[in-house]
């Protein structure tokens, strides 16, 4: 392994080099058309991006052995959005709420004292929000190693410039097994990395097979990826964005870092990630990101959604080295900064050293097909017995659930085939996250708000519809 230097040089060295130089106001989102919340294996040819518009295929006959719809059990509720659930190895439900808390759940209710609350280090939060608790892990040797990891957006903090939004915090807290209660005092930081701007945040966190610790981060905020925060990069056309940067900050990538037996140093690099001895920052193991929200492995695979911004949405399998586009491009077309509503007819297929654009297993576009919505929010591999036509399908969803859920199937070419899944009871207007128990059954967190308030926020379970057998 790797080591690295403590969190405060990271901030002060390579993390931030570029931020000096910019100069500008923080802007707001965008708000023409932008989406909201706005040991795997190498690439295959088949995921190289390709000059074809097709979106991922999806007919009126739902696939063969699929249910025609799906039934939900609540398991929690009383929460303001609650954005993921992990499970302890004894079934131990906890919640992450994007808040600022983690509830552990019991007899259907959160519990009295939230096994942690970093709401007094947060940012303050009002109306809608990408910022806040964003993601939730405890060690795979849990309770032999205690720690749970949480990634939350704090208040500017040393090394962050002065026109940025906040920092995010990638941090470990020590887990009673016990009571169930985190030590507030016993936080460590792991990772801090300067945001510019309030959007594009990301947040999943999730440890492999391989015990690593992989970490989704936006792409700093704003619209096409570009503006305060963001750097040149190789493609001329566009103006610049820091999806396909990966020397001068660590945004828009997926990460893996070492956070096991590491000593006074925060984290290690595993010595394979695909740019150690490369040009490079060596925790980058995927990028080309633009907003990962919700990330998964199943089998030693892993998957990530990456929410768009005016018109496709995606789910990535995600590879060592893979580079899935943006801003080239959006899903598998052509994107333009300067005229992000519509595809330019051509674009680049590599990069200039020839490694591939990778395109996404599955797409869907805004409008205009029965898979359709304006955020992509990422889900698991259905692995339970409750439903056995979703085995060993994807489940996940849109921002917007309008009472439903998408499922994906792999093929054998690509994409992967995409069904419509009705939902027969009430279970939230928005979908914000999903979790997957050591059984192999799929949660989904909801809210009825599409605000960072109230307690409309609840926790499911699937269930067979009322009319199965």
């Amino acid at each position: 392994m790797k080591s690295r230097p403590t969190r405060r040089a990271i901030l002060a060295s390579g993390a931030v080099t570029f931020a000096s130089g910019l100069a500008g106001c923080i802007g707001q989102p965008e708000t023409t058309g932008e989406s909201p919340r706005s040991s795997p294996s190498e690439s295959t040819q088949s995921d190289v991006a390709s000059q074809t518009t097709a979106t991922t295929p999806t007919t009126e006959t739902a696939a063969e052995g699929l249910p025609s719809s799906v039934g939900v059990e609540l398991v929690g509720e009383g929460f303001t959005a609650p954005i993921g659930v992990e499970f302890l190895p004894d079934g131990t439900a906890l919640v992450a709420d994007q808040a600022g808390t983690v509830q552990a759940l019991t007899d259907s209710e959160a519990g009295q004292q939230p096994v942690l609350d970093v709401r007094n280090r947060m940012v303050s939060l009002s109306g809608y929000e990408e910022r806040g608790l964003l993601g939730i892990a405890v060690h795979p040797e849990y309770p032999d190693d205690p720690r749970l990891f949480v990634r939350y957006s704090a208040p500017p903090r040393e090394g962050t410039p002065d026109s940025y939004s906040h920092t995010f915090v990638l941090a470990s807290f020590i887990l009673d097994s016990e009571t169930l209660v985190a030590d507030p005092d016993s936080e460590r930081a792991i990772l801090e990395i300067p945001e510019p701007q309030g959007n594009h945040n990301a947040g999943a966190i999730a440890f492999g097979p391989d015990g690593h610790l992989y970490v989704g981060v936006g792409d700093g905020g704003g619209g096409n990826d570009v503006g305060t925060g963001h750097v040149a990069d190789w493609y001329d056309e566009n103006t610049g964005g820091n999806g396909q940067d990966v020397t001068e900050n660590l945004l828009g990538s997926i990460l893996r870092i070492d956070v096991t037996d590491t000593g006074e140093e925060p984290y290690a690099v595993p010595e394979d990630n695909p740019l150690v001895g490369r040009g490079g920052l060596d925790e980058h193991f995927a990028w080309g990101l633009r907003n990962p929200w919700g990330m998964s492995f199943h089998d030693g695979d892993l998957f990530a959604a990456d929410v768009g911004q005016n018109r496709f949405e995606e789910i990535n399998h995600v590879r060592k080295g893979g580079n899935y586009g943006w801003n080239v491009r959006e899903g598998r077309h052509c994107f333009s900064t300067g005229s992000p509503g519509s595809s330019p007819d051509a674009c680049p297929t590599e990069t200039p050293d020839g490694d591939p654009l990778i395109d996404p297993v599955i797409e869907y576009p805004h409008s205009g097909q029965p898979v359709s919505g304006v955020a992509v929010v990422g889900g698991y591999v259905y692995a339970g017995e409750a439903i056995p036509g979703l085995q060993d399908r994807y489940v996940f969803a849109d921002w917007q659930a309008d009472g439903k859920l998408f499922v994906g199937t792999p093929t054998d070419g690509k994409p992967w085939r995409t069904d419509v899944l009705p939902v027969e009871d009430e279970f939230g207007s928005m979908v914000l996250g999903f979790g997957r128990d050591p059984a192999g059954e799929v949660y989904v967190c909801t809210t009825g708000e599409a605000q960072v308030t109230g307690t409309t926020g609840a926790v499911y379970r699937l269930t067979s519809a009322s009319g199965s057998s």
